[in-house]
């Protein structure tokens, strides 16, 4: 007896997208699907919201840019959010966030979450006037930049120099944001000068200690 072979259609799908539903072609259901593929760093931009987490780096302070930079193009007039938990790093990259920060249209909102040193320190207090927050136990430190010397004594000069330097813009910048006297700042940055939220909202390093609103009471609540 010869067998044939069963027509194409007869043949059961075996394929492994057999019995799955169609994408769904709704706005709402293409949402979804690009939601599910975001990051959470993604989310969190699309609210304006950027975050320095851990040591200040090249590779973070250009990300950092890139970020602001994109706000900007997509909003000239609308806040960026920037939420700072970091005990400092490199100088260089932190001045590139602070200057990206002050040539930005738009006004960048600064919050220390946990801590803000260092450079860190310098970014919370660079964000726009009336805008910079702190949380209630979060801290700030503020120090002289450090910096290791070593060769020749010619080359040893140079980078003291520098050192010197750079300590001078740091303290410049600090006392322009704070209204610090620039000897109040010297003094105050000899050694590590730790301050609570309190004390840096005195000290001028941010303007408000940011707390939980109350909350309302529905009117239509008997």
């Amino acid at each position: 007896m010869k067998h044939t072979a069963a027509p194409l259609h007869s043949l059961p799908d075996r394929s492994p997208l057999a019995g799955l539903p169609l994408a769904d072609p709704t706005a709402a259901g293409r949402d979804y699907q690009r939601q599910r593929w975001m990051t959470l760093g993604d989310l969190l931009l699309e609210n304006r919201i950027i975050f320095l987490q851990g040591p200040i780096h090249d590779g973070n302070a250009n990300e950092l840019i890139m970020k602001m930079l994109y706000l900007q193009s997509e909003n000239r007039r609308k806040d960026i959010n920037f939420y700072i938990n970091s005990p400092g790093g490199s100088v260089s990259s932190t001045l590139a966030i602070y200057d990206t920060m002050q040539i930005l249209s738009c006004d960048v909102t600064t919050y220390c979450v946990g801590l803000a040193a260092s450079g860190g320190a310098v970014l919370l207090a660079g964000g726009a006037t009336k805008k910079r927050y702190i949380l209630p136990h979060a801290k700030v430190m503020i120090h002289q930049p450090y910096g290791q010397v070593g060769g020749q004594i010619s080359d040893i000069e140079i980078q003291a120099e520098e050192i010197l330097k750079t300590r001078e813009v740091l303290n410049k910048l600090l006392s322009q944001h704070t209204g610090q006297p620039m000897e109040q700042i010297a003094k105050d940055t000899d050694r590590d000068y730790y301050m609570s939220a309190g004390d840096a909202k005195e000290y001028g390093v941010v303007d408000e200690i940011l707390t939980k609103p109350p909350a309302v009471e529905d009117e239509d609540e008997d």
